[in-house]
């Protein structure tokens, strides 16, 4: 979804942004004490899971600009 609305022309950094979760913010749901372990756990699995979407992302978007140059 994020590859296809690069390609439609939307700003690489604000899709950075919608995919990431900033690390404070992780930070601070894994510390407040109204949450329960089961959040907690489903917080990090979340976490990893958006890095690796971003990771993808990001390799998408290099190899675009590097076909694009080529042509």
């Amino acid at each position: 979804m994020f590859y296809g609305l690069f390609l439609r022309g939307h700003p690489v950094e604000t899709l950075r942004r919608d995919i990431d979760v900033p690390k404070a913010v992780v930070e601070k749901w894994l510390r407040a004490p109204q949450y329960e372990p089961a959040f907690r756990n489903m917080v990090k699995r979340m976490y990893s899971y958006r890095k690796a979407v971003l990771a993808i992302f990001d390799e998408l978007v290099h190899n675009e600009r590097n076909r694009a140059r080529l042509q």
